[in-house]
């Protein structure tokens, strides 16, 4: 296999030296991007070749959950939960009192949860009381994703802010994607984590086109993370989604998951593929305790490993790693899907704006940080508003996930899209706040009007070693 070794140094022109989005401006002085890049790898690109397939499912294929217990489970797994976010052993013998909380998410499936008085809430969400009862039917304010509308919606049914390469936080790399790191992420609202992995030495790693370039660390370190926030947030429902860079067996992914005290939480569909009202809603994922799903984009068997979904049969994307800021709402993957099965699917729209490099026929994509707040807008002619309205126009409802980089950029401004997306208003501070309440000691974001950083080449040194491995 041939590789090139790659430096790369960015040299930034500030003009009036404006707050940044991805780092503060006065760390600018330079960009270096070393690494291996090579023939044909740029984990960017879409992946073509014999290898690279797409299910095409004209059945459907029900899955069996008596092992997984997705299906069967009772709010004492919610119960546990709760004891484990309090700190409590979750083995040891638990009273009833979050028994106030139950009544605020109402029902589940195979449920039947006590309320007050003679009131039930019946396993279909509706509620239910003996003609003696005198007990008011009881409103939901218990948010469900920081949204008490939520809690009875389906999974298929939200719009959600997706961290586009979510491990990818360094400064002063320009391969990185995001400012904050997963845990902030998580706190801001951010509720699909999407990342690329590869295989090194025996080890799943989050790497950006190549681990030389930008190596986030082992799969299983970035996962235990998760779990943990996962853990003590027993009324959100996550979303992770896999690049499977090197397209290896889905079991080399099942030991780093488990391990990471994440598989508890993962959910098991009943069938594949999942239309838009085969869904739970986010109450049943809840009372259930299954309220991390699952995707990787190439190599997943559900047959094999039911809890790693197969993105591209419950899931279709807008054109990827995109170029062209009029950020088109078509179905690029899987390629030749249905209008009709594509109108039954959840789909994700991808708006990051990438910028080429090119040196000797080698490219490289990195994200278009002069234009990122323009990018991740309300409103704008390339504005996630804009590209979110088109989508909505064309296929009848909001994209389910919102692809972005640095969400901080805009000072919350993807998260009031997908508000507005959602029906529902978006207060929430943003970003990157301590549990304190207290904004982190790092640059404050961008606001919608600013003055452009204008990132020129003014430099680029390149050097390129062929080797043959």
């Amino acid at each position: 296999m041939l590789s090139h070794r790659i430096s790369l140094l960015l040299l930034p022109v500030l003009s009036s030296l404006p707050r940044a989005h991805a780092q503060d401006p006065e760390d600018l002085t330079g960009l270096t991007l070393t690494g291996t890049i090579t023939d044909g790898g740029d984990g960017d690109v879409i992946p073509t070749g014999t290898t690279v397939s797409y299910a095409d499912l004209e059945s459907t294929i029900v899955l069996s959950t008596a092992t997984d217990g997705t299906l069967l489970g009772t709010t004492g797994a919610l119960e546990t939960s709760l004891a484990d976010a309090n700190g409590t052993d979750s083995d040891s013998t638990r009273t009833s009192s979050s028994s106030q909380e139950l009544t605020f998410l109402v029902g589940g499936q195979n449920t039947a949860t006590s309320i007050s008085g003679n009131a039930t809430a019946s396993a279909n969400a509706t509620m239910t009381s003996s003609s003696t009862s005198t007990s008011p039917v009881p409103t939901n304010v218990r948010p469900c994703n920081n949204y008490p509308e939520f809690c009875f919606r389906k999974y298929s049914n939200i719009t959600e802010v997706c961290a586009h390469n979510s491990p990818f936080v360094r400064q002063n790399n320009a391969a990185s994607n995001q400012y904050y790191p997963v845990t902030d992420q998580l706190n801001d609202g951010i509720r699909m984590l999407q990342g690329q992995i590869h295989y090194v030495n025996e080890t799943l790693l989050y790497c950006h086109t190549s681990c030389d370039l930008l190596n986030a660390g082992p799969m299983e370190d970035y996962l235990t993370t998760v779990a943990d926030w996962v853990k003590t947030h027993p009324y959100d429902v996550i979303t992770i989604l896999l690049g499977n860079h090197d397209q290896v067996d889905v079991s080399l992914f099942t030991g780093p998951i488990q391990n990471a005290g994440l598989s508890r939480y993962l959910y098991t569909p009943p069938q594949i593929p999942m239309g838009l009202d085969d869904w739970p809603t986010l109450s049943d994922m809840i009372l259930t305790q299954k309220r991390v799903v699952f995707f990787m984009d190439y190599k997943a068997n559900q047959t094999k490993v039911p809890y790693i979904l197969d993105e591209f049969s419950q899931l279709w994307e807008t054109p990827f790693s995109p170029t062209d800021p009029d950020f088109p709402c078509t179905v690029q993957r899987p390629p030749d899907l249905s209008d009709e099965k594509a109108r039954d699917r959840l789909y994700m729209a991808n708006h990051n704006l990438n910028v080429e490099v090119s040196f000797s026929g080698e490219t490289l994509l990195i994200p278009d940080t002069a234009n990122i707040v323009d990018t991740n807008a309300v409103n704008g002619s390339s504005s996630l508003g804009a590209m979110t309205d088109e989508c909505t126009a064309n296929w009848g409802r909001p994209p389910n996930f919102l692809l972005v980089d640095y969400y901080s950029a805009g000072n919350g401004s993807v998260f009031e899209v997908a508000a507005q997306a959602n029906n529902v208003s978006y207060d929430r501070e943003c970003c990157g706040t301590s549990s304190g309440g207290v904004r982190a000691a790092v640059m404050p974001p961008l606001t919608g009007s600013h003055p452009k950083l204008a990132v020129v080449f003014v430099a680029a040194v390149v050097s390129m070693i062929a080797c043959i491995f």
